[in-house]
């Protein structure tokens, strides 16, 4: 037993759009996180496990903080309280620019209550002078975190130093999950956040927020994947905007898909998908649990 090696876990947390999903691919070298420019591109807790000879990271990666208006937004906001329970370190990432924002606050009205250390990400640095920066470091300095640090996730060079001083929070103990695995989530998983991450960069407006996927088949052959897919709706009136004229839209989006899971399987893939309507399904409490929002 290595007396010296960390493990924990570390929840991202944080309002829309500042960055989570984006770091948390950056500093586990793997795209596990769908990310968009839409807000609300995270629905669920994504668990990345970063593996070394010294420490066992495991990441949350939580929805976007919000006042919820519906039934997904509850258990959107659930998650992030649950990322919250047990955890040994949390990090609460805003946008340099525009801290402090009303969920800013909140989400630190929240994060008080924690007994866990906090560390302060100051996003998007690559946006503002060096002043702008200082200035908002200095206004955090009277919160509670133990550390403030200014980054840039997109253009960060090297996710070393920012590893290190993550596992020095971290106890000793052994590994919780194999060393060789970078998450527990199953392919069908990331097939549909895969899926879902095409809806939210090719549709504007409702499309994305009325929709979700579900994997209904995944079958892996020695050259190839065959995955179906179900591509959910609100209403019948969103189906012709989802497939555009002939079909072209929901086409592209396969194909963009297909190459996307063909980068992490490695193998030939073949995606059907077919698009049905459950009218309001995110202000149903039955759809969810049917959809895996559980």
């Amino acid at each position: 037993m290595n007396k010296q090696f960390r493990s924990g876990f570390v929840s991202i947390v944080g309002k829309p759009n500042v960055g989570k999903s984006t770091l948390m691919n950056r500093l586990m070298g793997e795209k596990l996180s769908i990310i968009s420019p839409k807000p609300q591109t995270t629905r669920q807790q994504v668990k990345g496990i970063y593996n070394s000879p010294e420490s066992q990271i495991i990441f949350l990666d939580t929805p976007g903080f919000l006042k919820p208006r519906y039934e997904l937004q509850e258990r959107m906001v659930e998650y992030i309280k649950g990322s919250l329970k047990n955890t040994d370190l949390i990090l609460f990432i805003t946008d340099v620019s525009t801290y402090p924002t009303d969920y800013d606050e909140q989400v630190c009205q929240i994060l008080k209550h924690s007994s866990a250390p906090k560390l302060a990400i100051l996003n998007k640095m690559d946006l503002v002078s060096q002043e702008v920066t200082k200035a908002k470091m200095a206004q955090m300095e009277a919160l509670f975190f133990d550390e403030i640090i200014p980054i840039s996730a997109l253009y960060m060079e090297s996710a070393d130093s920012f590893i290190t001083r993550i596992s020095s929070f971290l106890p000793f103990a052994q590994p919780y999950y194999a060393t060789d695995e970078i998450s527990d989530l199953p392919m069908r998983f990331f097939v549909q956040e895969i899926v879902r991450e095409q809806i939210f960069l090719r549709y504007r407006e409702e499309i994305p927020y009325a929709s979700t996927v579900t994997c209904e088949q995944y079958k892996e052959f020695p050259n190839k994947v065959e995955i179906s897919v179900n591509l959910w709706l609100e209403r019948n009136s969103q189906k012709p905007i989802l497939l555009g004229a002939g079909g072209k839209k929901i086409k592209e989006l396969r194909l963009a898909a297909e190459k996307e899971i063909h980068s992490i399987v490695g193998k030939r893939v073949k995606l059907e998908v077919w698009v049905k309507i459950k009218q309001n399904w995110r202000k149903k409490k039955n759809a969810l649990n049917e959809f895996g929002y559980l």
